[in-house]
């Protein structure tokens, strides 16, 4: 019997495989078990009252999708009350995403989920900064230190950080994110890009760029898990473009000790189930006992490989 068992800091999943923060609802649990999975992780809730971005908000593109919702959301106080009860009685770990435009709002948000049946926090620090004149807090490592800091202080549960895609030095980000005390990084969030409608030579999302994901952006972001894991102690669980088995494997060998599952839930729902039993049988075929020795066993020694080092 294969052990599916990985640790994420001091918190043990029963496998390595969850939902990615915006593809996932409790309202799921009608098609499948939650308890089959690693982990839940809630939809991104912020403090203020949201509406999200105009019309359209999602978009084909190709081998993937562009969206463009602009988290919507109620509050905490509608979250505490009306969502959190939801996913009472559930096994599988609790994480709880959030995200807001200052470190004070992120501050003000974990301490109101001090909360019995909350396992971690996963910041979203991939949202725009407005300290920053707008850029996400994760396209700098010292942006990313700064807000990683004053989470970390405002709460003892485990702190997950999610990075963005959309820098030019995620190592550098990475390493910033560990030193400030995160526990683990969630890499990556979606990939800025933009479509325009040639019929009408409209941009095709109504906020004019959104997050590309789906199986076009593997590749990118299997490069960026492999660098940070290069640099990084901490266990980082992969995101981006992950729908097959396969997927999660390569994600696992070049070092991340979990994933998430994000756009292909809304074209199979029962993904997340599918890949769980094929890590199983995949470790059948190869003789491995436990999940975790796949984590960061690409054969890459003796290659010419620019990794990108972080600079401390």
């Amino acid at each position: 019997m294969v052990d599916l068992r990985v640790k994420i800091g001091g918190t043990t999943l029963k496998n390595p495989v969850m939902p990615a923060s915006g593809t996932f609802a409790e309202g799921l649990s009608r098609l499948f078990p939650f308890d089959r999975l690693g982990a839940l992780v809630t939809k991104t809730i912020t403090a203020e009252l949201r509406d999200g971005n105009p019309t359209p908000r999602v978009v084909e593109v190709g081998q993937g999708m562009l969206n463009s919702i602009g988290i919507p959301s109620k509050g905490v106080p509608y979250f505490i009350a009306n969502i959190l009860p939801q996913f009472e009685g559930f096994s599988a770990p609790l994480v709880v995403s959030v995200s807001a435009p200052t470190a004070e709002l992120f501050t003000d948000i974990v301490h109101q989920l001090d909360l019995p049946g909350i396992t971690a926090i996963e910041a979203n620090i991939s949202c725009p900064n407005l300290e920053e004149d707008g850029k996400a807090f994760a396209m700098l490592p010292r942006s990313t230190a700064a807000v990683v800091e004053q989470i970390r202080r405002a709460t003892t549960r485990p702190l997950w950080v999610k990075l963005t895609p959309n820098t030019g030095d995620v190592a550098a980000v990475a390493l910033a994110a560990e030193q400030s005390g995160a526990d683990a990084l969630v890499v990556a969030n979606t990939i800025l890009a933009m479509s325009i409608d040639t019929k009408s030579f409209r941009p095709r999302l109504g906020s004019l760029m959104g997050g590309y994901s789906g199986p076009a952006i593997k590749p990118i972001v299997l490069r960026m898990v492999y660098q940070c894991a290069n640099v990084v102690g901490i266990p980082i669980i992969g995101c981006g473009g992950i729908s097959t088995v396969e997927d999660a494997v390569e994600y696992m060998l070049a070092g991340a000790t979990a994933v998430q599952v994000g756009t292909a839930t809304f074209l199979k729902p029962m993904a997340m189930i599918e890949i769980i039993e094929g890590l199983c049988a995949f470790c059948e075929q190869h003789d491995i006992e436990q999940v975790s020795e796949l984590v960061g066993a690409v054969r890459d020694s003796g290659m010419n490989v620019d990794r990108l080092e972080a600079v401390p």
